[in-house]
Formats: C-alpha cells, sequence, structure tokens
C-alpha cells in the first residue's frame, strides 16, 4: 500500500487549497479513504471520509469549509479545504486500512 499526498502549501486566512492524495497497491475502488491532520505539539485528528459508495463525512469544525471527494479512474482522493483559517495549520495524511502517507504540511498565515 502506498499513499502520497501532495498539494499543501502556505496560504493566507480566508484561502484555498486542495490536497491529492494518489494510492496504489490495493484496490481504492473498494476501499474508504479518510483524511486526518496532526497540529504542532497535537494529536492525530480525522478530517473527513468518503467510502466506496461515494457517502462523505466531516469533522464538525470542518464541514462547510472542506470537501472531501474521489476519482476512482485515478486512484486519487482529494481534499478541497476553502475558507482556511490559522487553527486549520498541520500536516495532513491520508490514509486508508490502516496505511497512511508521509503527510503533507498546510500552513494558514498572513
Amino acid at each position: 500500500v502506498q499513499l502520497v499526498e501532495s498539494g499543501g502549501g502556505l496560504v493566507q486566512p480566508g484561502g484555498s487549497l486542495r490536497l491529492s492524495c494518489a494510492a496504489s497497491g490495493f484496490t481504492f475502488s473498494r476501499s474508504a479513504m479518510n483524511w486526518a491532520r496532526q497540529a504542532p505539539g497535537k494529536g492525530l485528528e480525522w478530517v473527513s471520509g468518503i467510502y466506496s459508495d461515494g457517502s462523505t463525512y466531516y469533522a464538525d469544525s470542518m464541514k462547510g469549509r472542506f470537501t472531501i471527494s474521489r476519482d476512482n479512474a485515478k486512484n486519487t482522493v482529494y481534499l478541497q479545504m476553502n475558507s482556511l483559517k490559522p487553527e486549520d495549520t498541520a500536516v495532513y495524511y491520508c490514509h486508508s486500512g490502516g496505511s497512511k502517507g508521509q503527510g503533507t504540511q498546510v500552513t494558514v498565515s498572513s
């Protein structure tokens, strides 16, 4: 199993980013995919998940701001993040079935 995140960076408050996670080594289309994040000095926090049927779920603080989606043809899951806040600063990880990627850093700062 390999999960490779990309798309992080530095963005101003109120800005947007789209994270991508390219998956390989398992049957992506049949797998639930999740995003989690870890802010400096804090534990891992679940952000959002999408099941194989396309149903989506979000942590309360992300509802209305983040959108998870998947492209089974590309074995890729996305996280569109809008209205970003400084407290969204974290390393964002893609994970599925106990495997996790290396993460991508998102920094929200003016």
